[in-house]
């Protein structure tokens, strides 16, 4: 037994290191590299160790690390789906969350109109507004593409930004002709 043991470890481990560069390969392509960044890194490391042993011709300690590399890839890979599910859903509640609140925004801007809020303040809450749904268009592009990290960096803060972008509305600047106390625009006729 001890000599099968020692005939395995007489030449290099290719099939082994083949197998963790494919398991490497495969949670890089699910995204391990982003998601499970820690054991990905293990992963390659450990791979790299195993190079490092064969150049040594230490080729059971290069077996080790081999097998190592490939657990850890394995590993990576799933630990990046889980990530991936989590992110992804929270990333759909967020995105529910600013599908409300930018609904609230658009009554609060139709309302303002009705009160005749002056032209500029409206066009600069329009505008606040339409960047915001740039920026939210732009995190369900990433989210269908599954990166769901940058879908949260565009949605981060976005409900603050909404209410930022509305508060004119809500701190007499809203139509209100300071010298008549009527709804409209000071300036108009």
């Amino acid at each position: 037994m001890a000599s099968c043991l020692v005939m395995a470890c007489a030449d290099p481990p290719h099939k082994e290191m083949d197998q963790a560069q494919g398991a490497i390969d495969a949670a890089q392509a699910a995204g391990a590299d982003r998601y499970a960044a820690d054991e990905f890194t293990a992963a390659t490391d450990a791979l790299g160790r195993a190079h490092d042993a064969v150049a040594l011709r230490d080729y059971r300690l290069a077996l080790n690390h081999a097998i190592d590399s490939r657990e850890r890839a394995q590993n990576a890979a799933r630990m990046s789906a889980d990530a991936k599910a989590r992110m992804g859903a929270r990333v759909e509640r967020t995105m529910a969350e600013v599908a409300v609140h930018l609904a609230e925004a658009q009554t609060r801007v139709a309302e303002a109109e009705r009160a005749r809020a002056p032209r500029r303040t409206l066009q600069a809450v329009l505008d606040a507004l339409s960047a915001i749904a740039d920026d939210v268009q732009k995190a369900g592009t990433a989210a269908a593409a599954d990166d769901f990290a940058a879908a949260e960096d565009l949605l981060a803060g976005v409900a603050s930004r909404i209410e930022d972008a509305i508060a004119p509305l809500s701190r007499g600047d809203s139509g209100q002709n300071p010298r008549t106390g009527t709804a409209g625009d000071a300036r108009r006729p």
